[in-house]
């Protein structure tokens, strides 16, 4: 049902997931992020948890692959999961459950996974991926929104897409982006949750130094009169 990137930005060190899905509110479920520690998402039939559980393996010093051992040996039904791990490090693992089916499947490489289960074909997950390499040097969160645009282009959801999100963590322990569509109507012609988070963090994109700095110098302008500073006139 859900096809998701969880990466590491090898510049800046910032931790990211973006994924969508047929179901609701998949930015509450599915998600899971540390700063200076690793990036987890579980999906499939997801346990929330295991997502937690990953973060503090990480952090008690596990590689992404021994993550996926304890976890494999931790749920009994851990073949109904996927679930994908990248660390501070860059080090990736995945794990697709058997039951999963049909058209599953999660690619790795030096810090990113690509994964999605009950796909509508094959080639959401290569493309992707290839979004992902063609993307390189551009605005992480921009990469990260390109790699699931490309998954829901190529086919993403057999059902659809009615949530999205897109989470992004800088060295604070909060989100530096954190951005969430829960339900967006299936309806024919009209925007689906990809389309409406790609709506939504169009208009955050200049946002993201300005919260960042704001949380340690209240004395900035509102963040509408810090825009046109920035020569941006903002329109909803």
């Amino acid at each position: 049902m859900t096809f998701s990137i969880v990466a590491r930005d090898a510049h800046s060190g910032f931790l990211g997931i973006a994924q969508s899905t047929n179901a609701l509110s998949v930015g509450a479920r599915c998600p899971v992020i540390r700063a200076n520690i690793g990036a987890a998402c579980s999906q499939a039939y997801t346990d929330p948890g295991l997502g937690h559980l990953a973060i503090e393996l990480l952090a008690l010093g596990h590689s992404p692959l021994k993550v996926i051992g304890e976890l494999e040996g931790s749920d009994p039904d851990f073949a109904w999961r996927q679930f994908g791990v990248v660390d501070r490090h860059g080090r990736a693992a995945a794990h697709t459950g058997r039951h999963t089916l049909p058209h599953n499947g999660a690619l790795t490489g030096d810090g990113y996974v690509v994964m999605g289960n009950l796909l509508a074909t094959d080639q959401v997950v290569p493309d992707m991926e290839r979004a992902w390499r063609d993307s390189a040097g551009e605005l992480f969160e921009e990469r990260l929104m390109r790699v699931i645009t490309a998954g829901r282009d190529a086919g993403g959801d057999s059902h659809g897409h009615r949530s999205a999100c897109l989470v992004v963590y800088d060295s604070e322990p909060y989100g530096r982006t954190d951005l969430r569509v829960d339900f967006a109507p299936k309806r024919a012609g009209e925007p689906d949750a990809v389309d409406l988070l790609r709506r939504a963090f169009d208009h955050y994109k200049p946002m993201i130094p300005y919260y960042k700095a704001r949380a340690h110098d209240p004395s900035l302008p509102g963040w509408i009169d810090w825009l046109k500073t920035q020569g941006i006139d903002f329109r909803d």
